[in-house]
């Protein structure tokens, strides 16, 4: 157990919620390779296997699904501790959680005013909001709707939009009117809510046709898969919008609208912290419209930020 790190553990947690190596390495920001090393060593630390893993599928095992929930606690432990000692320090850090993606520059626009701790746990944004509203969390960059600051009584402000763009088979890279894409919805709720609830909506405005999947092939190797098996370009997701394509494979511009994704910042609506506060307005003052007022533009009716 000597030589057991919290990275190691906060690995562990990635792979078990994403049961798959190549996710949870994007997730977490390493290389793959990486990963795998890590959790490798981990579990000759720990003297058990967590994973069953082949080329095709990662679970975990008996093992691993037993240390999981402990292995959580252990973490919010830790991170606990880490809070009390910067309240005795008097640099109280800020924690921030996100889902994707954060802006470039946070840590250039937040070091004069807060101290900011990005919280490990990359979770689907309706979880990262609960997280916020029952103080897990200081600070959130996820989407929500208006009920979900109404209902967990957030502050939220625009912090950044995707366009998102459509992934087609062939090399034809021109523009595709949104009710010529189609747009997949994952059975698994629990990852995938947020996206499900504005995929659904997005289907409904625009035409496209929503294809129920369950492979977790939002994002991925599945998700090309998926585009090379389909007869119209699917819409990416958010999580997405960053991975390369495989050279069969070729973006193209939605129109007719153009559809976007909001990031939101979130906080308490109570919040008294002056740190969180000071960090929130340097993240999002000055922030523009980022074109999403555009006379073209789509947003999902419960969008804070829709017109």
């Amino acid at each position: 157990m000597a030589g057991v790190e919290l990275r190691q553990l906060r690995y562990f947690i990635a792979v078990a919620e994403e049961l798959n190596f190549g996710r949870a390495a994007a997730r977490l920001l390493i290389a793959g390779p990486s990963l795998s090393q890590q959790i490798k060593a981990l579990e000759r630390d720990l003297g058990v296997r967590l994973f069953d893993r082949d080329r095709r599928s990662v679970s975990l095992t008996p093992a691993g699904a037993e240390l999981l929930p402990h292995t959580r606690a252990l973490l919010e432990r830790a991170d606990d501790l880490q809070r009390r000692a910067g309240r005795l320090s008097g640099s109280e850090p800020v924690r921030l959680g996100y889902v994707n993606w954060l802006p470039g520059d946070l840590t250039v626009r937040t070091s004069a005013v807060a101290q900011i701790h990005i919280d490990a746990w990359v979770a689907p944004s309706h979880t990262q909001a609960a997280r916020v509203a029952d103080g897990s969390l200081d600070l959130a960059v996820c989407w929500v709707r208006v009920e979900d600051v109404e209902r967990h009584r957030l502050n939220a402000r625009l912090l950044g939009a995707d366009r998102l763009y459509a992934v087609a088979k062939g090399d034809d890279t021109s523009p595709v009117q949104a009710r010529d894409t189609a747009v997949l919805l994952d059975d698994d709720i629990t990852s995938w809510s947020s996206w499900n609830v504005y995929a659904e909506e997005l289907a409904r405005d625009t035409g496209a046709r929503a294809v129920p999947i369950a492979d977790g092939g939002i994002t991925g190797p599945a998700f090309f898969d998926h585009v090379r098996r389909c007869d119209r370009p699917i819409i990416n997701s958010p999580k997405g919008q960053t991975c390369a394509l495989p050279a069969d494979l070729v973006r193209r511009p939605v129109v007719a609208p153009e559809v976007y994704w909001t990031w939101s910042l979130v906080r308490r609506e109570d919040e008294g912290r002056a740190a969180v506060i000071a960090a929130m307005d340097a993240l999002c003052d000055g922030v523009a419209d980022l074109a999403i007022q555009a006379a073209d533009a789509w947003l999902p009716a419960g969008d804070p930020y829709r017109q």
